[in-house]
Formats: C-alpha cells, structure tokens, sequence
C-alpha cells in the first residue's frame, strides 16, 4: 500500500468540462477509488490548446505561467487528464524554467504582466504531469494491480497517444516513437495491448476545422487499423483525440464509405471499471459509439 495519500492541484481544461464531461466525471471517480486527493484549480484559464502562440508566444507563456503559479502556491503538482492541456503547459513550464536561467528579462516580462492582473509570479517551483503518468509513475503500477477487482481479461484495448503527450516536451516519461505506458496499464488490469500503425500519429482534430475530410480520413484510418488488429476498443488520454475518434465516427464513416463502431474509452474510465468503479458513474453512456459491447465483455 502507498505510505502517503497522493495529491495534485487538478487541471481538468475546457473539454472535460464541457464536451466530454465524462472525462472530468470519470477522473473525479477513479481517483476517489484509488484514494488520490484532486484539489481542483477553479481559477485556471484555458491553456489555449497550441493557438495562443500563433498569435503570440508571450501570450501562451503568461497564460500558462498564471495556471502554473495557482499550482505552486498550493505546493502542489499540476495533474491534467488531458494530453493537449498537459503538452502545452508542460512545453511552457520547461521554456519558462530555462528561460529562468538563460533570459531572465523574459521572465521579468512574464511575471510583471501576471502582477498587473493581481496574478502570483511563476517560480517554476513545481511539475507539470499528465494523469497517465501520474499513475504509473507516482501511484506505480502494482499498487493499480492490487486494486484491481474485475479483470479485464476478455478485453483487447487499442492504445490511442495523440500527438502533445508524447511529443510536446524535451523531457517525457516514454519512448516518443515505441511507447508502452498505456499498453503497460493494460496489462495491469488484465487486458491485451493491440498494437497497430496510428497508435502514435495524429487523430486529425487540428485539422478537422478547415480540412474537415482529411481530418475524417485520418481518424478513419486509424480506427480500421485498430479493427484489422483485433481491437474491441480504443482508449486515448486526449479528450479532443476522444472527440474525432468517438464524437465523429459516424461522419468518418461516412467520409471513409465504411461502418466501424469501435468504442474509444477514455483512459480512466477503463480503469475505473477495472478497480470496482460503477460503470454508471463513468458516463459511458454519452459515448456516440455505444460502450455496451465492451461491458458486456466484461460482465457487466
């Protein structure tokens, strides 16, 4: 058993809250079986998803140092469940810290901008992690085994990274091009990794607003070749992953001119199920591709 109860100043972002709110539902769920204590930052701003730097750099710097600091004054990690919020305030947590040392007028600019709002200063005192590694890092994969009520031993689960959680640091708790965390955590509860070709790339999401069939297509692709794998399900740490993926599969079929009715779960509502969490406290139902085959698989 763990010595101490973990804790984390929890950064939900703006899709959890919102259109996947089973995302922030299930967090909430499984951290409360795991007993991890999750001290939710009510104040943060959204960490502007990769565009507030295509306007300006100082802008997403300034933002997200704000969200940092309401961190660090807790004393606290910053944990996010989403690997685009934690790619691009984990990227500014690492410029910032270096710029600490190698640009401090920089910082003076960031930190005078957040003293104009009122705003704490940045002190980079603190770390910037995502709920998967949180988890297999800091909670540690046997103790996730030793929770384990229900094993996912009928299930075959297709890894979805995304692009920010693997790429978007200089410093990050994987193999960027051979990851195993997640099929690790599959493991773990009793299920069997699929590994397939798109594990790794890009769902299509930062496309999907001006070159929408591409985007579809590339979803598309990626599903089938989870499916020819043998997958009964997709499970992605990204809720804007989860949104192409699950929310628009019925129009990348149409895009793709083929049904495929792969359920996408989000990681921790796979292992919420796996260590006694309710299945209706996970909002599975909100899914657009029906999550009932997999529960069935499972007994439920």
């Amino acid at each position: 058993m763990l010595s101490h109860t973990l804790k984390y100043a929890y950064f939900p972002g703006c899709v959890a809250q919102g259109a996947c709110r089973e995302l922030h539902q299930s967090t909430v769920a499984l951290a409360q079986a795991l007993g991890i204590e999750l001290v939710e930052l009510k104040k943060a701003a959204c960490c502007g998803s990769g565009t507030f730097k295509e306007d300006s750099q100082l802008l997403e710097d300034t933002v997200n140092a704000r969200n940092i600091a309401l961190a660090e004054e807790l004393n606290l990690p910053l944990m996010t469940h989403c690997s685009t919020c934690q790619g691009v305030i984990g990227h500014v947590d690492e410029r910032l810290k270096e710029c600490q040392q190698t640009n401090p007028a920089y910082m003076d600019r960031v930190n005078g901008l957040l003293q104009k709002e009122g705003c704490l200063p940045y002190r980079g005192s603190t770390e910037v992690k995502h709920l998967l590694y949180a988890l297999v890092k800091d909670y540690g994969l046997e103790e996730i085994q030793n929770r384990v009520t229900r094993k996912l031993t009928e299930l075959k689960c297709a890894a979805f990274y995304g692009c920010y959680l693997l790429r978007a640091q200089k410093l990050v708790d994987d193999d960027p091009f051979r990851p195993e965390a997640m099929e690790n955590v599959f493991r773990t509860l009793g299920a069997t990794p699929i590994y397939y070709k798109g594990r790794t790339q890009c769902c299509g999401w930062p496309l999907s607003s001006y070159a929408t069939a591409q985007s579809f297509k590339m979803a598309g692709i990626h599903i089938q070749e989870a499916l020819d794998a043998g997958a009964d399900c997709m499970v992605t740490p990204c809720p804007l992953c989860h949104l192409n993926l699950d929310s628009r599969q019925p129009e990348v079929e149409k895009v793709i001119g083929k049904k495929l009715g792969l359920p996408v779960l989000h990681l921790p509502q796979l292992i919420a199920l796996a260590v006694g969490v309710n299945p209706k406290e996970l909002g599975l139902q909100r899914h657009i591709v029906s999550t009932k085959p997999v529960l069935e698989k499972l007994g439920f």
